[in-house]
């Protein structure tokens, strides 16, 4: 296809040639099967991104009719889709079964960079879609020759996923500072969102949920559509004044989003113009239904066909010179505001044993590229100078009751913190004078953990816990603090819980001295593969995570609701962590900003940023932080007590048997008799 818009002559050349090779092997033979399926079937993918992307070039693709942009979003994810998936070479299982335990796993993954290439076409990104295609037709030459062999495909796919982190990495970086990339922003405010069309626009997966969203804040009025986007503009504001930090230095926020809000995050960007911000809506910052969470789930690792030293190194090192690139953006970065959503059918994954898993080595090189990122992330976007807002909102699929349950989410978002605000004050004053707090609980739930308070030495002007209101995380309800991991020790145990999207069924970790020391579930009835779930994803391929978080949650109003339509496991770990007392394995909240103070309400400093592993930060950064903080909460149907013991002997009870018994907190048990 000739391209029409405005691209580099050598671009546009190789395009050219690329895809011309692409539609020729659609009818050669040179390639025997079983390969041959797969490179005709891939290369007719191609050949329908490139009828996509021509619509895309001649603009004729927003001219499309609703049933045109669904035809063509149905035959953009339909392989992954679960009714087709067991048959589909993106799906390891098959693609090893058909392709052989030699070559499916890596054909599989070629596949997943071809799929890839429809989001950069439908944003123009003729330069990436070409690189793509030419990594296909390599390998399709090398499955043509008679030098076929293992090391000649991998090593295809290992230089092309290395030599080309200068333009993904760095689009990736420029797309998260620079307001002049604007291609999801200009959906949002320049579109006709009563023309539901517009939800194709994105080349994502659009199913009932984001046309159902859609549907449902057209019919808000426009107070309603503002005082939502307020409650997080507001909050974010908040956070900087609570923080005492400088907002008056920074000119940019990350907003994040689920396709179909586009109506509340136009007011969003709208209200931030008005406080002198640009809305940056980044390419990874937009979200939409999963086609199918087992497929992420199988190619989550796939990476470990190729990951070695030399490739997390360039990966950094391409990572620090895009950002030193973008560093006058980055340092005007106000930091982002999150609108997520809940309420998809909750996911338990398969374990497949033709799925790539990474072997110990390649764990802790993961290990070491996520604390490498953090590093560089938070040496140009400093924490210490930014803030955060995020917010969670029911999608269609969650039921029928779905509009009611919105409302109640919107209830839940603007409860009065003037309330919350002085029942945690009472509760803080409390666990000030614990030497350690013992959280148990009750029937099946087998928690007993003893956790350690730091030292406060000016209870007048200082405090342990942070009294957290609507501001960086909404909705309100929770003290927490970092806890002094040296003598916290015993068992978390929860009987069902969903983390990062996974289900967990009977967790169970203990902890030595604030440390996971060991941990299961019963997800599997392989204990190997119950504790390899827990590494790979909870753990993130760290050997042990220390306890960077112990909070309380109080917004039982929340916890009611959740009960009342049977949507808690639905609820996403935002506000769950709200409804019980939870502990967060990995980084403290503070981390990379422990040396700024940060005050309560009350004016009260909270000394307790940092644990024994953050206060390494100045003499070995590499053990002080781990990339992951993951939140897991103990329901109050679980918990038979939790209470301070002061350094006297004397036990204060603040919850117990589920509800709150401590002076000043009854108030928080009238939600459970509505």
């Amino acid at each position: 296809m000739e391209l029409k818009r405005d691209v580099n002559e050598e671009i546009k050349e190789r395009f050219q040639l690329v895809t011309e090779r692409v539609e020729v092997i659609k009818a050669e033979t040179t390639v025997a099967e079983p390969y041959r399926d797969y490179f005709v079937k891939t290369a007719d993918y191609i050949c329908f991104i490139n009828s996509v992307l021509k619509l895309v070039d001649g603009d004729e693709y927003k001219n499309l009719s609703m049933d045109e942009l669904k035809k063509i979003n149905d035959r953009a994810y339909s392989d992954i889709r679960p009714e087709n998936y067991e048959t589909s070479y993106a799906n390891p299982t098959y693609a090893v079964k058909t392709l052989g335990e030699a070559y499916g796993n890596y054909l599989c993954l070629l596949l997943g960079k071809v799929r890839d290439a429809l989001g950069y076409a439908m944003q123009s990104r003729i330069e990436e879609v070409t690189v793509v295609y030419e990594l296909f037709v390599e390998v399709y030459n090398i499955f043509e020759s008679e030098e076929l062999t293992v090391e000649a495909v991998k090593d295809a796919i290992y230089w092309f996923s290395s030599d080309y982190q200068d333009l993904f990495l760095d689009y990736q970086i420029r797309s998260m500072v620079d307001d002049g990339m604007s291609f999801y922003k200009d959906i949002v405010m320049n579109s006709d969102l009563a023309d539901l069309r517009y939800l194709y626009a994105y080349g994502l997966n659009v199913t009932d949920n984001e046309i159902g969203i859609a549907k449902f804040l057209n019919t808000r009025t426009e107070k309603e559509i503002e005082d939502m986007a307020s409650t997080c503009t507001e909050a974010f504001v908040r956070g900087f004044e609570l923080g005492k930090k400088d907002i008056s230095k920074k000119k940019t926020v990350n907003i994040y989003y689920a396709v179909g809000f586009e109506r509340m995050v136009r007011k969003v960007v709208e209200q931030l113009a008005k406080l002198g911000f640009s809305g940056i809506i980044r390419t990874a910052g937009v979200s939409t239904t999963s086609a199918n969470k087992q497929h992420e789930f199988d190619s989550k690792f796939e990476h470990g066909l190729f990951y070695d030293k030399a490739y997390v190194d360039r990966r950094l090192s391409v990572l620090k010179v895009s950002f030193e690139k973008y560093k006058e953006l980055a340092a005007v970065m106000a930091g982002p505001i999150a609108i997520e959503t809940f309420g998809e059918k909750p996911f338990e994954p398969v374990v497949k044993k033709e799925a790539v898993k990474l072997n110990e080595k390649q764990q802790k090189l993961e290990v070491l590229f996520g604390n490498g990122w953090s590093q560089v992330y938070h040496e140009y976007i400093k924490g210490d100078e930014t803030s955060f807002t995020i917010i969670a909102y029911p999608i269609p699929e969650i039921g029928d009751n779905f509009e009611d349950i919105f409302a109640d989410t919107i209830k839940i978002n603007t409860l009065d913190q003037d309330l919350y605000r002085q029942i945690q004050t009472d509760i803080i004053a409390v666990l000030d004078q614990a030497e350690y707090v013992r959280v148990q609980g009750k029937g099946d739930n087998k928690t007993d953990i003893k956790v350690m308070m730091q030292t406060l030495n000016n209870p007048e002007k200082e405090t342990l816990f942070e009294n957290c209101l609507a501001d960086v995380n909404v909705p309100v309800g929770e003290v927490f603090t970092s806890p002094r991991l040296t003598g916290t020790e015993g068992v978390l145990n929860v009987s069902e819980v969903y983390l990062n999207g996974l289900k967990y069924t009977d967790l169970y970790i203990t902890f030595k001295d604030g440390k996971v020391a060991e941990y299961t579930c019963k997800n599997f009835e392989n204990e190997e593969e119950n504790k390899r779930f827990i590494k790979d994803n909870l753990l993130h391929n760290h050997e042990t995570l220390p306890i960077g978080e112990f909070a309380i949650g109080t917004n039982t109003t929340a916890y009611v609701i959740g009960k009342k339509y049977d949507i808690v496991y639905k609820l996403p770990i935002l506000i769950v962590e709200k409804m019980g007392p939870h502990f967060a394995v990995g980084d403290t909240c503070y981390s990379f900003e422990e040396d700024s103070m940060t005050y309560n309400p009350d004016g009260k400093a909270i000394i307790a940023r940092e644990n024994e592993c953050s206060a390494l930060r100045h003499t070995d950064i590499e053990k002080a932080y781990f990339g992951c903080h993951t939140d897991i909460t103990i329901p109050y149907e679980e918990l038979l007590d939790i209470s301070a013991y002061t350094k006297s002997g004397e036990k204060i009870t603040i919850i117990e048997d589920g509800r709150f018994v401590l002076p000043g907190t009854e108030k928080l048990n009238e939600a459970f008799n509505s």
